[in-house]
């Protein structure tokens, strides 16, 4: 089934590539056939905005992938950004800039600028093929950075030395030789990115590829409009102008999909590092209790002294492990959070050495990452009523105080002093919890006035 699912998901990307090459390529058809459509348009201050929203949204795209750098360390993802920091300065520093200042040089922003594409894109066609991840992710991406705006300055430099003049605009069509040779080997560098992400995607099936090979397959017809009808003029719009816009937003809605999917994934490695904490601090320590006992009596100690240990460190293990499947089963949904609290109150009441008044607001609801968290803090809370307190009766409600959810636990013990900051970790515990959900936690206490603990959660 997984084979097949594979299958299907491939040839739903080629059957979206043929389908988008078919339509781009029929415009692209009828642009060349129909001399009238090839001209431009002189709106100079929307090709001002259009060159804006390019830097951008390169630039977006190139926050997004440092993000997802950041994360994971791939090369992968430090070539993407590097790729679209490149154009979107680009575009920003010999576009923009001097459009919007008014101090123009046709020729060298021209030709550094498409030096400053070329650059960008050609890291783009790496990307798909680079392996490995980066240990020192700062220091990578901090030295990738300075190294492309030196690259930057030195195309900007070279194209002022050598003094190229842009295409006269007074030639047919703007054409020039060497501009559209240099457009043309834009184009193939976009063609050559399409079929490394297309194959990438392949290998992978990682949901970004798709996109971006979607988004450079509207970025490459782009540069063929481009290529038939050469535009230097920062006053110009044509029709590739249009589609290398939507490719921004293609490429954007890939990263920022890439970036939640990345996030999920941090998310389930969190998990499971709780989960593995929660075994080591609870059942783990039990389990062990039982094998030191049974060592003791493999080794000859008494049995009327260490059987009775035995049996309370397994009693004890067995009800860990329970109070560890319902918090688990809560915070998954496979079990009702206020179904779960319930039998695990019944459970640490079952001997009658405490008493315990539980109280669920059914109209409050709470997110999965709160349901874990509350009900290790209500757990934590419980335990040291019923071993350190000396209570007989608890208070447990779950309910609203105006706009605020509450999670508040008292009892009738001995109480004790305030507790300092570095209390015993399982206070601090408590802590961590509640500030992992964005919940502020407090605990009042005194001496023969028992103890309150309160838990108040974001709106």
């Amino acid at each position: 089934m997984r084979h097949t699912d594979e299958r299907t998901d491939i040839e739903r990307f080629l059957w979206g590539e043929v389908i988008l090459v078919g339509l781009l390529g029929s415009a692209l058809a009828l642009f060349l056939t129909k001399p009238e459509l090839q001209s431009s348009y002189h709106l100079p201050s929307l090709r001002l905005v259009l060159m804006t929203l390019y830097a951008v949204g390169g630039g977006l795209v190139a926050l997004l992938s440092a993000s997802r750098f950041s994360a994971e360390g791939r090369r992968f993802d430090l070539f993407l950004c590097g790729g679209f920091f490149t154009t979107s300065a680009s575009w920003a520093a010999f576009a923009v800039a001097p459009a919007a200042s008014g101090a123009s040089r046709p020729g060298t922003e021209t030709w550094a600028g498409l030096g400053g594409m070329l650059l960008g894109w050609v890291l783009l066609a790496l990307a798909p093929v680079v392996r490995g991840r980066v240990e020192n992710r700062r220091t990578a991406l901090v030295d990738l950075l300075v190294a492309l705006v030196f690259a930057l300055a030195l195309l900007w430099g070279a194209a002022h030395a050598l003094g190229v003049s842009a295409p006269r605009p007074d030639d047919v069509h703007g054409r020039g030789h060497l501009l559209t040779a240099s457009l043309a080997l834009l184009a193939l560098v976009n063609l050559v990115t399409v079929v490394g992400f297309g194959n990438r995607f392949r290998l992978h099936r990682e949901d970004l590829d798709r996109w971006l090979a979607l988004g450079g397959t509207l970025m490459l017809f782009a540069s063929l409009y481009l290529v038939f009808t050469p535009r230097v003029s920062t006053s110009e719009v044509s029709q590739g102008d249009f589609l290398r816009l939507l490719a921004y937003c293609v490429l954007l809605v890939g990263v920022w999909r890439a970036i939640r999917s990345t996030e999920f994934r941090r998310a389930v490695a969190e998990e499971r590092a709780r989960v593995a904490r929660e075994i080591h601090d609870g059942l783990a320590q039990y389990l062990f209790a039982v094998t030191a006992h049974v060592s003791m009596l493999e080794a000859g100690a008494d049995q009327a002294e260490t059987l009775p240990r035995l049996k309370e460190a397994a009693l004890a293990a067995q009800q860990e492990a329970r109070f560890a499947v319902l918090a688990l089963s809560s915070a998954a949904g496979s079990a009702p959070f206020d179904a779960a609290l319930r039998r695990y109150v019944d459970l640490l009441t079952a001997d009658g050495g405490l008493e315990v008044e539980l109280e669920i607001d059914a109209g409050v609801r709470l997110a999965p990452d709160e349901q874990i968290e509350v009900f290790r803090i209500v757990q934590e809370g419980l335990s040291n009523t019923r071993r350190h307190a000396g209570a007989r009766r608890a208070w447990l409600t779950i309910g609203r105080r105006g706009v605020d959810r509450l999670v508040t636990l008292y009892d009738d013990g001995e109480g004790f002093e305030e507790p300092s900051d570095d209390a015993g970790q399982g206070l601090r515990n408590m802590r961590q919890r509640a500030a992992a959900i964005g919940g502020a936690f407090s605990l009042r206490s005194a001496p023969g006035r028992g103890t309150a603990l309160e838990v108040v959660l974001r709106p």
